[in-house]
């Protein structure tokens, strides 16, 4: 065998391992990502690897390395040698033709023979990950154009927006994961029990839009099913849609720097602002989001260590547990208040995120499913908060909302207890508004309504009731979910925009 010969087989064996390890690694990547956070589009998949995966928790990186990266390459290993093996003897059979029987070599395979295995095999691994991650589904959307951009779209900057001659305070709760299907059955939920009453008591008790005649929330919104894209939805009353020209929104100095949030507005209006996760609050660009959009401070796992919340080498789940998050946020809320400036803090729990949740020592144990008791745990250490609120002194001048993100991801959790033909809803509640309206039930809502009915709930006067995407809930006009229905509207927030392309995420560079 000749040199020329040696290095393409040397090629072609290189090239049929490279194959089969990216085929199985991409399958049962993609069957993991399913199993672990359900359908919940492509896009939020490609934001992920785009923004960067630093601040991911241990948790969740362990869970891929043991239940998809570790069985692909078991398989790829095995395949390989399969394909690869080269041995004296040879497995062939006997084929008649008329000039005389002739042998037909089966295996092992040549070289070409193998490459062209690995292909065949790559392409057939790699076209079900792809739709089983939704990847057609999102390149048809993608290669339409949409217009509800400039057709909807409100800027807020060519809004007037007037404040109170006392302006008043915002404390914005997000809480991971929060729905309303961990109510009791009786009460519009999914459960056999309510898991959050003390969350149900505080929607009761005060204002919930809700989808139902109950408590309710509101339903899948498009580009808005992961946390830094609910965060973008109702601050900017936009979802997060992911640029697909060749760039990403890491290349840009700012994240969507052309669009106008409540930050910016709050901003101009001297208000002085923070934001606090219990997390890195680099993951997905959460803290540049804020920083740049007129965020005075941002406090996550790393400023609680410099302030002595916890230990300089702490660090569980995403960060900390929500219990110190809580005790931080009291800390940073009084000297936030004694400031003479209004202010408005925003903060994002980490306790109920999926895999399964994390437990706390102040969680209890009744019931089996660990997800139950720490859901259970963030609706009392959620209302405990809320106590502790009401009695500072700034309550009266404070409106304080607490959302759900986005409905939980948990797959696994979800697929073992409630019904799959139920319809999940992301939980909601303002207190202390300013403002009131009996048009809370039967509403068709999304995050982006948040945004300028946060600003209502504070005061504000908002010419036209609406702002970016958004419809202010407290008016009484329709949100444009009401208008065009849901699923049409998903629709077009799905589809290319060159509106928002051009105007939200322009370079600065």
């Amino acid at each position: 065998m000749s040199k020329k010969v040696k290095k393409i087989n040397i090629l072609l064996n290189i090239i049929c391992a490279v194959l089969v390890i990216a085929g199985f690694t991409a399958f049962f990547a993609a069957r993991w990502f399913i199993k672990k956070y359900g359908n919940i589009g492509f896009a939020s998949i490609l934001y992920t690897l785009t923004a960067g995966l630093n601040g991911t928790s241990s948790n969740l990186i362990n869970d891929y390395l043991l239940n998809s990266l570790r069985p692909a390459l078991m398989l790829s290993a095995i395949v390989i040698v399969i394909l690869l093996l080269s041995f004296e003897h040879t497995l062939s059979v006997k084929i008649k033709t008329k000039s005389g029987d002739k042998k037909l070599k089966i295996y092992p395979f040549s070289d070409k023979a193998s490459t062209a295995i690995s292909a065949i095999l790559f392409l057939i691994l790699i076209t079900i990950s792809c739709f089983s991650v939704g990847i057609p589904e999102w390149a048809s959307s993608i290669i339409r154009k949409s217009s509800i951009y400039e057709n909807e779209y409100v800027d807020p900057q060519n809004t007037e927006i007037s404040f109170p001659d006392k302006k008043r305070n915002l404390i914005y709760i997000l809480l991971e994961s929060m729905e309303t299907s961990y109510l009791s059955e009786a009460l519009g939920g999914a459960e056999p029990y309510n898991l959050i009453p003390e969350l149900y008591q505080l929607a009761e008790e005060n204002i919930n839009f809700s989808h139902g005649s109950g408590v309710g929330g509101w339903g899948v919104t498009q580009n808005t099913t992961w946390t830094m894209a609910s965060m973008v939805a109702q601050t900017s009353g936009v979802p997060l849609s992911v640029p697909v020209n060749g760039n990403t929104l890491g290349n840009y100095k700012t994240i969507l720097p052309g669009l106008c949030t409540i930050q910016d507005i709050l901003h101009d209006a001297g208000y002085l602002q923070a934001l606090m996760v219990g997390s890195d609050a680099g993951f997905a660009g959460r803290d540049e989001y804020y920083l740049q959009h007129g965020t005075d401070d941002v406090y996550d796992l790393s400023s609680a260590k410099k302030d002595g919340i916890v230990p300089s080498n702490y660090r569980v789940w995403w960060g900390m547990e929500d219990k110190h998050l809580f005790e931080y946020a009291k800390l940073k809320l009084t000297e936030m208040s004694e400031s003479d400036q209004p202010f408005a803090f925003t903060m994002l729990t980490v306790d109920t995120h999926h895999i399964g949740g994390y437990k706390c020592d102040l969680c209890e144990n009744e019931y089996t499913e660990n997800y139950e008791n720490v859901i259970a745990c963030s609706s009392k250490q959620t209302a405990a908060f809320i106590d502790w609120i009401k009695e500072q002194d700034f309550y009266e001048d404070t409106a304080i909302i607490i959302c759900g993100d986005h409905l939980s991801m948990d797959a696994e959790y979800f697929s073992r207890n409630i019904d799959s033909e139920y319809e999940r809803h992301v939980y909601n509640c303002i207190i202390n508004s300013s403002v009131e309206t009996e048009d809370t039930k039967n509403r068709i809502i999304t995050p982006m309504d948040m945004f300028p009915t946060a600003l209502a709930a504070i005061g504000c006067q908002i010419d036209g009731n609406r702002l970016g995407l958004g419809t202010n809930l407290f008016s009484s006009l329709e949100t444009l979910a009401e208008k065009y229905g849901l699923e049409d509207l998903n629709k077009e927030l799905a589809k290319h925009s060159d509106y928002y392309n051009k105007n939200f995420i322009k370079s600065n560079s």
